[in-house]
């Protein structure tokens, strides 16, 4: 795919927030204890970060997680620049129009995935409305540009490229040891939190990988105003279209602007999701307050067997 994929007609998007400015929550809850120290492979990832021009969603997200995670050296990379065509409100990625595609992004990224001696390698991106496939194939020359130059297992957390259905077939193709799409909320939520999306292509998507014999993942947030019962029916849904694995965490509000945390759910709610969820026939349910997407990526995917579930 070259610049011409550019729909260069597609105007500067404008976010627009469906809620007043709310407060953050300036105490939270006892359960949240985040180590904030600083070692050497932190300060390392992070100026081998800035050396080669590349994205984390661990810092344009705001990651509780980062220190622990850069410092035991792993990272979810962010492709495709830290501007989303998006205006999702929970998320605290940039939001405009991106810059054109860096080509040279791939072969950098397979590049510190040697340098950092990964086993595991994560890999998302912003959404990319304004170009046709979506970002599809630079998800496919990542995979292929890492498999070149290591035997680190690649997860990739892709978008939902709008229901672009060539796209999606070329990401399965490409084969990712782990495929993961996150459903983040309820349904009866969506027109807040997720206003550019669908419930049920979301769904599709994660059934489409699920029926190619992917090991399939998605995540899902906690604290935005679902109920205990419409979590349940989420992963009723995910059981029936072969989801393997889920996570569920607590939503944190980024900046007043976006949408204000409903409640914080404490740890055994989280603990009686993961038995239920598992009881239900999901492979592996990781679930704690400061669970992301991407959290200890590698121990999950293991305990999950990282194969699929017989159908």
């Amino acid at each position: 795919m070259s610049d011409e994929t550019l729909k260069t007609d597609t105007p500067t998007p404008q976010r627009h927030f469906l809620t007043p400015p709310t407060p953050r929550a300036v105490r939270l809850p006892a359960w949240f204890k985040v180590n904030q120290s600083v070692g050497k492979n932190y300060l390392a990832l992070r100026r081998l970060l800035r050396d080669e021009n590349l994205h984390t969603v661990c810092e344009e997200g705001q990651c509780p997680n980062r220190r622990e995670c850069w410092e035991a050296k792993t990272a979810t990379f962010m492709i495709l620049g830290d501007i989303c065509t998006r205006s999702c409100g929970f998320c605290a990625v940039g939001f405009g129009r991106p810059d054109t595609v860096d080509w040279g992004e791939p072969a950098r990224l397979a590049a510190a995935v040697v340098r950092l001696g990964l086993r595991h390698a994560v890999i998302t991106s912003v959404n990319r409305d304004e170009l046709d496939d979506g970002g599809a194939s630079m998800f496919v020359a990542c995979i292929e540009q890492i498999r070149k130059q290591s035997p680190c297992a690649v997860e990739i957390l892709i978008p939902d490229f709008q229901g672009n259905r060539s796209a999606l077939a070329a990401v399965f193709a490409a084969r990712p040891d782990i495929l993961v799409h996150n459903i983040e909320t309820v349904p009866r939520l969506y027109p807040t939190v997720r206003p550019q999306a669908k419930y049920d292509r979301s769904l599709d998507l994660l059934a489409a990988s699920s029926a190619a014999g992917l090991p399939t993942k998605t995540g899902l947030m906690l604290g935005l105003g679902e109920t205990t019962d419409e979590v349940r029916a989420v992963m009723s849904d995910l059981v029936a279209i072969g989801c393997d694995i889920l996570t569920l965490g607590q939503y944190l509000q980024p900046t007043a602007r976006h949408l204000p945390v409903t409640r914080f759910v404490p740890p055994n709610e989280f603990a009686e999701l993961k038995r239920e969820g598992e009881a239900m026939g999901l492979r592996h349910v990781e679930a704690g307050p400061l669970v992301r997407s991407s959290y200890h990526a590698a121990e999950v995917a293991e305990a999950a067997n990282g194969t699929k579930r017989p159908c």
